[in-house]
């Protein structure tokens, strides 16, 4: 006999469906103040297959939003210096409200000072250290969108985070790291795992919240969720597989992301909305 599955599944897919909704219509309004749409810049160094296609989902989905996108292609021969040159043009262009850089861009490439290019002010996948240092401090500004994205799911969800023993495995600057600072400005007690973490299982199996985001699949054994607990799986491995053991996890957790469509679309919806965000600031401060 199989185990009873308990889990609530969060649909991400149809919150992300609501939140890209709501941004069409601030592009709209936009749009009929100024004559034209909020404009998103991509920029992608070198022809890396999933990277392209990323850029492709992410620019057809501006489009119907009615956000416009602007797309830099530069080659894989591209230096750190003529990447930060071409960041700092578009964040010099009045035209554009908000630059996206698809990473990774390659070994050669110092990421840290190409994504220091983007003007805060359009930094709406929220990479910057001035990014980070607002999502730190729980001031205004752009939020990484994976980590945005699942601090909506957790409200969508009426998930309590105050008090709440949040554990975040994965240390990266984009996902993990700033996951913990938007859980902590939450009042969350959190707690940082990763390669070198001592005995994870017994720390994971502490945990009311745990975000999943190291890119191994199924690091997270089903066993070792604390019944009850909340299971957000940021991971994404070949074969549509997370970093949780999801079939297991199911008969423990209360409510826990589905890989895909759970965090994923989640994303894509927080820069789109961040996109209109920062045209709507940069209109205000015009």
């Amino acid at each position: 006999m199989s185990p009873i599955r308990t889990a609530q599944l969060m649909d991400g897919a149809a919150l992300a469906r609501r939140v890209v909704d709501e941004a069409a219509v601030r592009a709209a309004e936009f749009a009929r103040r100024t004559g034209s749409g909020p404009c998103l810049a991509t920029v992608l160094v070198g022809e890396d297959p999933a990277s392209a296609t990323y850029v492709r989902m992410k620019r057809a989905r501006c489009a119907k939003a009615g956000i416009r996108s602007r797309h830099v292609g530069l080659p894989a021969t591209t230096t750190t210096a003529e990447l930060v040159d071409t960041l700092a043009a578009l964040s010099a262009d009045p035209d554009v409200h908000g630059i996206l850089l698809q990473h990774p861009c390659g070994p050669h490439i110092d990421e840290r000072a190409a994504f220091e290019a983007v003007d805060p002010a359009k930094d709406v996948d929220g990479v910057t250290l001035h990014s980070f240092a607002a999502m730190s401090f729980a001031r205004p500004g752009f939020v990484s969108c994976t980590p945005g994205g699942i601090m909506r799911l957790l409200k969508e969800y009426d998930v309590e985070l105050s008090g709440r023993h949040a554990v975040v495995v994965g240390r990266s600057a984009i996902l993990g790291k700033p996951a913990g600072m938007l859980l902590l400005a939450e009042d969350a007690t959190v707690t940082y795992c990763h390669s070198r973490t001592v005995d994870l299982p017994a720390i994971v199996r502490e945990a009311d919240v745990l975000i999943a985001a190291v890119g191994r699949p199924r690091l997270i054994r089903g066993e070792d969720v604390k019944p009850g607990a909340v299971v957000i799986d940021a991971g994404y491995n070949p074969g549509n597989v997370g970093d949780v053991d999801f079939d297991a996890a199911l008969t423990r957790a209360r409510l826990i992301t589905p890989v895909p469509g759970g965090v994923g679309p989640m994303t894509i919806a927080v820069l789109l909305a961040q996109t209109v965000d920062a045209a709507e600031q940069q209109l205000g401060g015009a």
